[in-house]
């Protein structure tokens, strides 16, 4: 099973449970399908970055107050902002599966999650490339909702982005996007190197999550 396999499964909660051929021919159905039909955007731009006492931060225009944020972006001096989606196509996909099958519905769901991961690992390891040209390290992706990093900001990360114009993603007014496979994050750049810098379960603390990778 390749990785892009096993992260599915991960997302559709089996964890280390065998998974059946039937759900696996499935899962590869699936991702022929999202192939298909995605539409891979992304962009982002580089501010300088300042912080003060351990959980306010600057960058553009935006001030942030959040202690997890802070903790990610330690003795960094510049910060990525970073929007990527796989298009309008993959929400009309689900669309018109969810009307006829529910479990291929989940299924596909589970694969648009593990494919969006695998485009922002893909663009990450070039915005990588160019910063430790630069003598800077990246730390992991850290988007808004996670911890304390309050999911309001994706509108001021939109908006500094122009996500609509350059990649066509936009927020409803309570903050969720269209199309809803994509991602707004923050990457932080220091001069210090860090062992991991991706985002994923090597950088959360909630061990207990059934979604897990198994990190040891």
């Amino acid at each position: 099973m390749d990785h892009l396999m096993r992260e599915a499964v991960r997302y559709l909660g089996y964890g280390k449970h065998a998974v059946d051929d039937q759900t696996l021919g499935l899962i590869a159905d699936s991702f022929g399908s999202l192939r298909t039909l995605s539409s891979r955007k992304s962009v982002y731009r580089i501010f300088d970055l300042e912080q003060e006492d351990g959980e306010t931060v600057w960058f553009g225009s935006l001030t942030v107050k959040s202690k997890s944020l802070g903790k990610n972006l330690r003795g960094c001096d510049k910060i990525v902002l970073f929007g990527a989606t796989l298009g309008i196509g993959v929400d009309q996909l689900l669309s018109r599966t969810s009307k006829t099958d529910m479990a291929k519905t989940v299924v596909l769901q589970a694969c648009a999650a593990a494919l969006l991961e695998e485009y922002c690992d893909e663009c990450q390891e070039r915005i990588r490339q160019e910063m430790e040209s630069e003598g800077r390290y990246l730390r992991p992706r850290f988007s808004p909702g996670y911890g304390d990093f309050p999911i309001e900001c994706q509108r001021d990360m939109v908006r500094m982005l122009d996500c609509a114009k350059s990649i066509g993603l936009t927020l409803t007014e309570s903050c969720m996007m269209a199309p809803s496979k994509s991602v707004t994050a923050v990457i932080g750049a220091g001069r210090a190197a860090v062992r991991c810098h991706r985002q994923g379960c090597e950088s959360c603390e909630k061990l207990d999550c059934i979604y897990r990778r198994d990190t040891l």
